[in-house]
């Protein structure tokens, strides 16, 4: 084979060497020696195609465009910038700042890492895949100490992407035994069942769900419909909305649910904005809650003890994933042992008289 050939990618290096266990901040990172051995070209060509591809020729991009897609290299973004050094900074990605729901986590997260003296970068990347690998590659070009994210649904290119950094990364507001790298979170599937479960104590027989489109909504739901079949109760309608969630689609969802269904006496929530429009809805149509219907929430909001009736919600305790997922990219990035990678905080039921 002539010199600058491109090997076959299993002749060149694996995907463990490449990619292997990561141990403390910065080690395992695929880097631009290692892009430039498995396109078979000097690192200082592979670093061209990189910066100003539109020099080089179209087989050298073709082979170090392949071999930066197979490996899910990031170019580090900050000048001078070496592998080694601290940047000081830690990512958080969350869906959406315009809803409360996340707020407890980034003021916890602020709070704990300043006392570090880390300090948090806020990224906001929606509900949809394509827009976070974006946000998500702005971001893990600038190396970062660490990256928190919400829920763990990524995409396979994003994995991939993160996997390749070798920079922390704690998965939080969801769960899953197997996290990319550290998690805090809960189960939603745990909720929908434990909901259904509650509201079927209450004496609630006829039920109905409003949720938002949100994958993380979607399996709650989806575990309460499936609890309820499992309880005899037949099927149990679903009102979708956008994420984020507004109370203006609870007022919507509501008056959809009495023309096709207005025999429910309980509805489930994916958010308590969802379930105050619901609230708000019910009493302009003269419908008494609880009495005709309970009404539920996800988020246990400020307001949500404040309403007539008070919301009946789920609790989820923000403020403890921010703190536990600080300290987790704290340990990361000192070099320290993580004794366990999985933090299950749980979830409570805040009952009161909406209900």
């Amino acid at each position: 084979m002539h010199a600058g050939a491109m090997l076959p990618l299993e002749s060149t290096m694996t995907k463990q060497s490449l990619i292997p266990r990561r141990a403390r901040r910065g080690s395992g990172a695929v880097t631009l020696h290692d892009v430039a051995r498995l396109a078979g070209v000097a690192p200082i060509s592979a670093s061209r195609a990189l910066n100003t591809p539109g020099q080089v020729s179209e087989e050298l991009l073709r082979k170090v465009t392949e071999a930066v897609a197979h490996t899910g290299y990031v170019p580090n973004r900050v000048a001078g910038g070496l592998a080694s050094a601290r940047s000081r900074l830690v990512a958080v990605l969350v869906p959406t700042i315009s809803g409360p729901v996340f707020l407890e986590t980034i003021n916890a997260l602020t709070e704990a890492l300043a006392v570090h003296g880390y300090q948090l970068m806020l990224g906001q990347s929606g509900y949809a895949d394509s827009r976070e690998d974006a946000l998500l590659d702005a971001i893990i070009g600038r190396r970062p100490d660490g990256i928190v994210l919400t829920g763990i649904m990524r995409s396979p290119e994003g994995r991939r992407r993160l996997l390749a950094a070798g920079i922390p990364v704690v998965e939080t507001w969801d769960f899953t035994p197997t996290p990319l790298d550290m998690l805090v979170g809960f189960s939603h599937v745990d909720v929908g069942r434990t909901v259904l479960a509650f509201l079927h104590g209450k004496g609630r027989r006829r039920f109905a769900i409003v949720a938002g489109d949100d994958e993380r909504s979607q399996r709650r739901h989806q575990a309460f419909k499936a609890a309820a079949q499992a309880a005899g109760l037949g099927d149990v309608p679903v009102i979708v909305v956008p994420a984020p969630t507004t109370l203006k689609s609870g007022r919507k969802a509501l008056a959809a649910l009495m023309v096709s269904h207005p025999n429910i006496d309980a509805i489930f929530c994916s958010s308590d904005l969802l379930a105050l429009g619901v609230m708000i809805e019910a009493q302009s149509r003269g419908i008494s809650i609880p009495g005709q219907l309970a009404v539920m929430g996800f988020g246990d909001l400020e307001f949500a003890a404040d309403l007539h009736p008070a919301l009946t919600t789920v609790r989820v305790d923000g403020q403890a994933i921010g703190r536990r997922a600080a300290q987790f990219i704290v340990d990361r990035a000192e070099g320290r042992e993580i004794a366990t990678h999985v933090i299950d905080i749980g979830f409570s039921i805040i009952e009161r008289d909406s209900v």
